[in-house]
């Protein structure tokens, strides 16, 4: 681990393994934990990356909110080219997700390409709150526009069975992180440029013009509002 708070790892059948690992600030992102992920996909961007938490009970509180208005509003805007990176790099990436994983945190889950649930696992779009359009990009073609358009404007936490009901994980599992590693030993059978013809095609043109229009929205209108805690 680095002073970014991930863990990069060797995975099995061929896979990296990224963890991230602050759970005293819930695995909240900073400008060094983008740089660290983006820099595990791209050491092998056709092999299947596996992207979870350290720690059982915990993904990701999404931006901190501890950092400077200034560093809060570049991490926003990075996070954009971080999903995109995800969305359209050749190997698939498979989220872990096992405890909350809020606003950008809900968002890295969002933009993998197969997710995970364990029995704790709960997503919450919490964008407009801080002045944001968040999931706006992606979740109308996960889930539906009505259930999407709910997500996002109620900012409501939808819960690991849920999510599975609405087509946004996968499956929930016990053993979130051995699901995982059969979704691997599957991946590694199959034709890498095969996968990354089924993830080009199916994220054009649309995906990826929302994305980039939701993060060209954000970042002429970030506020650096943090709402007031109860």
């Amino acid at each position: 681990m680095n002073d970014s708070g991930v863990v990069v790892a060797a995975g099995p059948h061929g896979a990296t393994v990224v963890s991230l690992n602050t759970p005293h600030r819930r695995n909240s992102i900073r400008l060094a934990t983008i740089e660290s992920i983006t820099t595990a996909l791209d050491a092998d961007p056709s092999a299947s990356v596996v992207l979870r938490s350290q720690t059982n009970g915990m993904f990701c509180s999404g931006a901190d909110l501890r950092i400077d208005d200034a560093e809060r509003r570049e991490v926003s805007d990075r996070l954009y080219g971080l999903y995109e990176n995800i969305v359209t790099r050749p190997g698939v990436v498979v989220a872990v997700v096992d405890g909350p994983a809020v606003g950008g945190g809900a968002q890295l889950a969002t933009a993998a390409d197969l997710r995970i649930a364990g029995p704790n696992a709960a997503w919450k779009w919490a964008g407009p709150a801080h002045g944001l359009a968040v999931g706006a990009w992606v979740l109308p073609d996960l889930v539906g526009r009505g259930r999407a358009l709910s997500l996002m404007l109620t900012q409501r936490w939808l819960p690991a069975a849920q999510a599975v009901e609405y087509g946004l994980a996968d499956e929930v599992s016990e053993s979130p992180d051995e699901a995982a590693g059969n979704v691997l030993k599957g991946l590694a059978a199959l034709d890498r440029s095969a996968v990354a013809r089924i993830k080009q095609i199916s994220s054009m043109p649309e995906l990826i013009v929302r994305l980039r229009a939701e993060r060209d929205l954000n970042r002429q209108n970030f506020s650096g509002a943090v709402p007031a805690r109860n």
